[in-house]
């Protein structure tokens, strides 16, 4: 998984019949070299050097595949899912854009390949995002519910798990909720050159600007039913205007958390709690703003014994054995498709 955070690639193994049954195994992460990272940055939206930068993504991904099975020479690799990453996503305009090679990556790691999971669902009407909510919907099987999971990477997502939805898939809800870091990250890169608010340092020390929340919240987004979903630019206006930096970082996590919040209102009832992962959740500042305003336990998806931190790259190597068994990837209540939709492209390896 290559996420909107830009951070690098997610490596994880699982055993899995595509259905209930979910075994996690080991895990590892790649950091994107900085040179790299500003040529992903580059391509975001679909211009400049797409094909140069898609190669290179897909190689680097064969790579950190290699990287794993080094580490982890017992763990049998039989399917490959990949994602790619998201240089532009416009649902409303049947497009969606994921760059990697699946066909290059299938020759380079010599094991078969899903890929493009995203267009099927766009192509069919739906919002082609999240795809992560029936694999959360497997591995909470056995949690209290109701149930929210809040994914914050670059941009957030929610996926809502009704009581009976480990027996049936038509009580799951899931949708984009607002701006996740992407935001806080840029932020702070053009303000300090750091990659993130790490800690949560500076929302800590700085001043949430009301006014710019309120006039963050009046986005007519908020108030548009699921499911939905947005790109990582999306809210680029929103970033405030003359404020501290460290004001500027509390303002946005503060807009992150505030748009968390308005995603309740189009829940069928409150969750019990709120389990989250990706890396909001290693933000202090961002995780007390969560506690503050959702009403209900808001804790790390590890308090359950999920990993936080694998969670998308485990979901793509279940939506993958879903693929190649023909099993729907998404839903109408999770991409707003008018029919459940199998998605994901098979590409084998040189035998």
């Amino acid at each position: 998984m290559s996420g909107t955070s830009l951070d690098g690639i997610d490596v994880a193994a699982i055993a899995t019949d595509g259905r209930r049954r979910v075994i996690p195994g080991p895990t590892l992460t790649v950091p994107y070299p900085e040179a790299f990272r500003e040529q992903l940055r580059s391509v975001l939206g679909g211009v400049g050097e797409v094909a140069a930068v898609e190669a290179e993504l897909t190689r680097l991904h064969a790579n950190a595949i290699a990287q794993f099975r080094a580490k982890y020479p017992d763990v049998p690799v039989e399917l490959i899912g990949f994602h790619g990453h998201t240089i532009l996503h416009r649902p409303a305009e049947r497009r969606t854009w994921q760059i990697g090679d699946g066909a290059l990556l299938a020759r380079l790691a010599g094991a078969d390949v899903v890929a493009d999971f995203r267009s099927a669902d766009v192509a069919a009407g739906g919002e082609g995002a999240p795809l992560a909510p029936l694999y959360h919907t497997a591995l909470a099987a056995d949690l209290p519910k109701p149930l929210a999971v809040l994914n914050l990477g670059g941009v957030g997502n929610v996926t809502w798990i009704g009581p009976g939805a480990s027996s049936s898939e038509d009580k799951i809800l899931a949708f984009d909720t607002g701006p996740g870091n992407a935001l806080i990250d840029d932020w702070v890169r053009s303000h300090t050159g750091e990659s993130a608010d790490l800690d949560g340092v500076l929302a800590r020390a700085g001043r949430v600007s009301a006014e710019h929340v309120a006039h963050f919240l009046e986005k007519p987004y908020f108030d548009r039913a699921p499911p939905k979903s947005l790109d990582r630019d999306d809210f680029r206006d929103a970033l405030p205007q003359g404020v501290a930096v460290d004001d500027g970082a509390a303002t946005l996590t503060e807009m992150t958390a505030a748009s968390v919040a308005a995603a309740r209102h189009h829940f069928p009832s409150p969750p019990r709690q709120w389990l989250v992962c990706g890396g909001g959740r290693h933000n202090p500042a961002m995780m007390a703003a969560l506690a503050r305003l959702l009403g209900a336990p808001v804790r790390p998806v590890e308090a359950v014994g999920w990993n936080g931190d694998a969670l998308e790259a485990q979901a793509f190597a279940y939506l993958a054995v879903r693929s190649v068994l023909g099993l729907p990837l998404s839903l109408p209540s999770t991409t707003g498709a008018p029919h459940p939709v199998c998605g994901g492209r098979l590409f084998t390896a040189p035998r």
